[in-house]
């Protein structure tokens, strides 16, 4: 039996495991959830009995009992034969993936200022699995990494350049493995190669960022220094004036205040004084909650200004591409956002928008669309695991 591919995504509290075989077919995905609180909790896709967790249970414990219980079950016999772990900031170090060894992980260390709810972690999962599989190749794959590309017009602020050379102020993006998987994915189901396709690649979630991907290189993205930038997100306002820190603050708001504000309790929660999930407000909105249609609207909006903006980057454009939970599932946000965007030719199909194109390879556009337009489930999983897999391999000795 040959060794699977074990995929490890800690989040600020939760964790994600993904198990792949060598042919990168899924065997199981598994969710720990509020981590470090007395309501921790894991579920194991379709299984049969669930896994307790003790109050407080650390990424570490939620971890271990994870591969105890695959281990229980088979999938994780042997050691894995790689180990891919999700990285959120790679600063500018890291251009790709990367093998795990020491100085890989003093450098990730070296970017948690920039990530701060997130490098910790991600170095606490990597920290756990070299424990428990020492002699495993793990490598590391970096939200950021596919945007290391993005020319200087791209990612410099208009500031000081003493920011930017001396505290490494500048755009980063995020969401990479998924915009990068976009680009590959769209590539095929247009039959054209990934060196030579340009697209617009929407990815909205909770967390929500937009690409322009020219000849598959990122050369322009929605997210900045932090993912808080760009467009309107579940909990996250996206663009604000910088001048509302200073109103803000002769208000009485501090800085830490208004950081949790902008963080979580703005964007659609904070709009419809509902929900931050779009699923909820769309029903809401059916039944006349108007703060619930204001919050969609104004996502739309964001998110149309967004893809125009994106145009400007590029020299063509062979498809527009939603991916996410809300860009795979919400044909009104779809139609609602390419309502505003007619002057620039994108038509929809409606049958095709609602049905998500299940039934036409991803394509939902209609025959007077200037345009494609496309749906594409995302999976950064299985781009971890093919990259944990590529170096793994590579590094092994002849």
């Amino acid at each position: 039996m040959e060794a699977n591919i074990l995929v490890v995504n800690c989040g600020s509290s939760s964790l994600k495991l993904a198990v792949f075989d060598r042919l990168h077919n899924k065997l199981v995905s598994a969710l720990a959830e509020r981590l470090n609180t007395d309501d921790a909790f894991v579920n194991i896709a379709h299984a049969d009995e669930p896994i307790s967790l003790p109050a407080g249970a650390s990424h570490e414990t939620a971890l271990r009992a994870l591969i105890d219980a695959l281990r229980d079950r088979g999938i994780l016999a042997q050691d894995p034969a790689a180990i891919g772990h999700r990285v959120v900031h790679g600063g500018e170090t890291f251009r790709g993936a990367a093998l795990l060894d020491d100085d890989a992980i003093a450098a990730i260390g070296e970017c948690a200022g920039l990530a701060p709810l997130h490098n910790p972690v991600n170095l606490a999962g990597i920290a756990a699995t070299r424990t428990l599989y020492p002699n495993v190749p793990q490598v590391a794959v970096f939200d950021t990494a596919f945007h290391q590309t993005l020319p200087p017009r791209a990612f410099l602020y208009a500031l000081p350049e003493a920011y930017y050379r001396d505290w490494a102020v500048r755009r980063y993006g995020f969401h990479g493995t998924s915009h990068y998987f976009m680009s590959r994915e769209a590539a095929r189901l247009l039959g054209l190669t990934p060196a030579t396709t340009s697209i617009i690649s929407a990815h909205l979630g909770n967390g929500c960022s937009i690409s322009a991907i020219r000849d598959g290189i990122s050369v322009d993205t929605s997210m900045g220094l932090t993912p808080l930038e760009g467009l309107v997100m579940g909990t996250r306002s996206g663009d604000v004036d910088p001048g509302l820190f200073d109103y803000l603050a002769g208000k009485g708001v501090s800085a830490a205040e208004l950081h949790e504000v902008l963080n979580k309790q703005s964007g659609l929660l904070g709009l419809s004084g509902q929900s931050n999930d779009m699923r909820s407000l769309c029903e809401l909105a059916e039944h006349g909650h108007k703060p619930s249609e204001l919050a969609i609207d104004v996502f739309c909006f964001r998110l149309a200004k967004y893809i125009g903006a994106m145009m400007a980057s590029l020299t063509a454009l062979d498809a527009l591409v939603f991916t996410g939970g809300i860009g795979e599932n919400s044909s009104q946000v779809r139609q609602q956002t390419l309502s505003h965007l007619r002057l620039l030719g994108f038509e929809l199909d409606p049958e095709l928008n609602q049905s998500n194109g299940l039934y036409s390879d991803g394509r939902i556009d209609s025959a007077d669309s200037r345009f494609p337009v496309l749906v594409i489930p995302t999976n950064e999983e299985l781009v971890i695991a093919r990259e944990a897999l590529r170096l793994a391999e590579k590094s092994q000795p002849v």
